[in-house]
């Protein structure tokens, strides 16, 4: 009976929820980010690989999401560190093809181009609060940034997607009719 007794420390099982609570939405955020379900994938298995070797660190289970979303932040970012790729310019159109999905009608296609030529830093924490549900503290514990200059930027991320939409509805409209 002793060969078949598991023992599963405290460590286990926090990370266990760890995974459980938050593999989705990062998942989801790295996807977004990368545009790519294996590198999405990759991504956040090294990031909950990190978050094991550093569970003793996380003192308060409840900075756990923000925690989860600096680390992967980071590891995007060391994948970019690693690669060095050769720069080709693309057309808009393929652009805008990689991140379609083919379930999108046109609006959510053209919200999604609005999204991507936002400046990155509109557009990382608009990522964050709309794909990873942080709040606005969080996103500052993850960017590392004032609480208010992340207000500010979802505020002016919003109006510029606000005002390109509208653009793009006055164009469609013109062109349509």
């Amino acid at each position: 009976m002793k060969g078949n007794l598991k023992i599963v420390s405290i460590k286990d099982k926090q990370f266990e929820s760890l995974v459980r609570s938050f593999y989705q939405p990062l998942y989801r955020y790295a996807y977004w980010n990368t545009k790519n379900r294996a590198a999405a994938e990759d991504l956040v298995q090294e990031t909950f690989t990190r978050a094991w070797k550093s569970l003793h660190q996380l003192k308060d289970i409840d900075a756990a999401k923000p925690w989860l979303y600096t680390i992967l932040s980071r590891e995007n970012a060391r994948r970019f560190e690693r690669k060095q790729l050769p720069m080709v310019e693309l057309s808009e159109e393929w652009q805008l093809e990689q991140i379609a999905e083919n379930q999108d009608d046109i609006e959510t296609m053209l919200l999604r181009r609005a999204i991507f030529q936002l400046p990155d830093n509109f557009r990382q924490p608009l990522a964050l609060q709309v794909i990873g549900g942080l709040s606005t503290e969080e996103i500052a514990e993850v960017l590392e940034l004032n609480g208010n200059t992340v207000s500010t930027r979802l505020f002016r991320a919003r109006a510029e997607l606000k005002r390109q939409m509208s653009q793009t509805q006055s164009i469609r409209g013109k062109n349509n009719g």
